[in-house]
C-alpha cells in the first residue's frame, strides 16, 4: 500500500464534504459541525482541488453532489466510520468484528445466542460465524483465521499459544433405530452398543479419530467396537443409523440440533462419557477489547438441556432442539 499522498488529505476536509452531502446545503453543514459556513466552504473547495474535480453542483439547491462526487461520497463516509470504530477501540470500548469458529452443532445451538445477546450489551460489536470441524477450528485459531474458537477439549490443541474456558459439559448418547429393544431405555452402558456395528465421530482417514470423546470412553472401558463408519455430520450419522447400519455413539448436542425421526437418543450412563466444551482464544488476543467482550459473553450464556433431563410435560421432542438452560460457571484452562 503506497501511503506516500494520503498525509494531503485532511480529515476535516473530508468531514466538511460529508456533512454537505448529508445535509444539503453549506449552511447547514456549518451548523451540523459548529463551524462557520465559509470555512465549510473552504474546506470542500480545497478537497475538490486535491482531487482535481468539482465534487459539489453550487447552481442548484438544495446543494447536490457531481457524478464525482458521488462516487467519492461513500469512500469518505468509510473513512468517517473506520475513525470513529478506531477512537473506540483506542479508548477501550469492545467495536468491530470478531470472528468465531465454531463446530456445527455448537454454531447451532450457541451463535444466535451470542448475536442476540452481544446486539443488547455491545451495539457497536459484530461478530462473524466461521463453521469447521474441531480439529480445524484450533488450526485456524492458532493461524489467526478466527480470533475465538468453540470447541471440545478433545482433540487437543497442541500449543502453548491459547487459553480456554469451559462453557459446558455434554454427556455421550447412543443413537438407534426407533425399532431397537434399547430405544426407550432410560439410559444404556457403552458394553450394550457393541452389540452392533458402531458409527462414531471423525472421519475414516482422520488421524485425530483416537482422540475424540467416544473412541476414548470405549477404550477406558476396555471395549473394542467394530466401527462401521466414521462421521462429523450428525445427519449422515441419523440417515445411516435409521437404515440400519449400526447404533451410533455421538456427542448429544450434535443429536439434539439434527432431525431425528425414526431413531431414538439414548444417555450412556458409563462415567467420563461427556464432551467438554470449552471457548477458545489466543493468548495474545485477550488484549482485544472486542475479543475480551465476545468471550465474556460466551461465558454468561445458558448451557444446553437435555430431553432426556425435562419434565414429561415441558420435554422438547427429540431432535427439535432443547429449550435454553441456566448459565454455568466454565473454568478457565490453559491448555498445551
Amino acid at each position: 500500500m503506497d501511503l506516500s499522498g494520503v498525509h494531503h488529505y485532511r480529515l476535516d476536509w473530508i468531514a466538511s464534504f460529508v456533512a454537505v452531502a448529508r445535509h444539503g446545503s453549506f449552511s447547514a453543514a456549518a451548523k451540523a459541525l459548529y463551524r462557520s459556513q465559509p470555512r465549510i466552504s473552504s474546506h470542500v473547495a480545497a478537497l475538490e482541488g486535491l482531487v482535481g474535480r468539482r465534487l459539489v453542483d453550487r447552481s442548484v439547491q438544495p446543494t447536490t453532489l457531481t457524478p464525482e462526487g458521488r462516487a467519492l461520497l461513500p469512500h469518505a463516509e468509510e473513512i468517517l466510520r473506520r475513525l470513529s470504530l478506531l477512537k473506540e477501540v483506542a479508548g477501550g470500548s469492545a467495536s468491530g468484528t470478531v470472528r468465531v469458529g465454531c463446530y456445527p452443532s455448537a454454531a447451532a445451538y450457541l451463535y444466535p445466542l451470542l448475536v442476540r445477546a452481544l446486539r443488547t450489551t455491545h451495539p457497536g460489536l459484530r461478530v462473524t460465524l466461521h463453521e469447521g470441524p474441531s480439529v480445524e477450528l484450533g488450526s485456524r485459531l492458532l493461524s489467526g483465521e478466527v480470533d475465538v474458537a468453540v470447541r471440545p477439549l478433545l482433540p487437543l490443541v497442541n500449543s502453548d499459544r491459547v487459553s480456554s474456558r469451559v462453557l459446558w459439559r455434554e454427556p455421550l448418547v447412543a443413537v438407534f433405530r426407533a425399532d431397537h429393544p434399547l430405544a426407550g431405555a432410560p439410559s444404556v452402558r457403552l458394553a450394550q452398543t457393541v452389540a452392533l456395528p458402531v458409527i462414531s465421530i471423525g472421519e475414516s482417514e482422520d488421524r485425530h479419530s483416537h482422540q475424540y470423546e467416544t473412541s476414548l470412553a470405549f477404550s477406558t472401558a476396555g471395549l473394542q467396537p467394530v466401527i462401521s463408519e466414521r462421521t462429523n455430520q450428525p445427519q449422515t450419522l441419523v440417515s445411516l443409523v435409521r437404515h440400519g447400519m449400526g447404533v451410533g455413539v455421538t456427542n448429544a448436542l450434535a443429536m439434539t440440533t439434527a432431525r431425528t425421526e425414526g431413531v431414538a437418543l439414548v444417555p450412556v450412563s458409563d462415567p467420563g462419557c461427556e464432551r467438554v466444551v470449552a471457548a477458545w482464544w489466543r493468548r495474545g488476543a485477550c488484549l482485544s477489547p472486542a475479543v475480551r467482550a465476545v468471550r465474556e459473553c460466551l461465558g454468561r450464556l445458558p448451557a444446553p438441556r437435555w430431553p432426556w433431563d425435562e419434565p414429561p410435560s415441558s420435554a422438547a421432542p427429540a431432535g427439535c432442539g432443547s429449550p435454553p438452560g441456566p448459565p454455568i460457571e466454565g473454568r478457565r484452562d490453559d491448555r498445551a
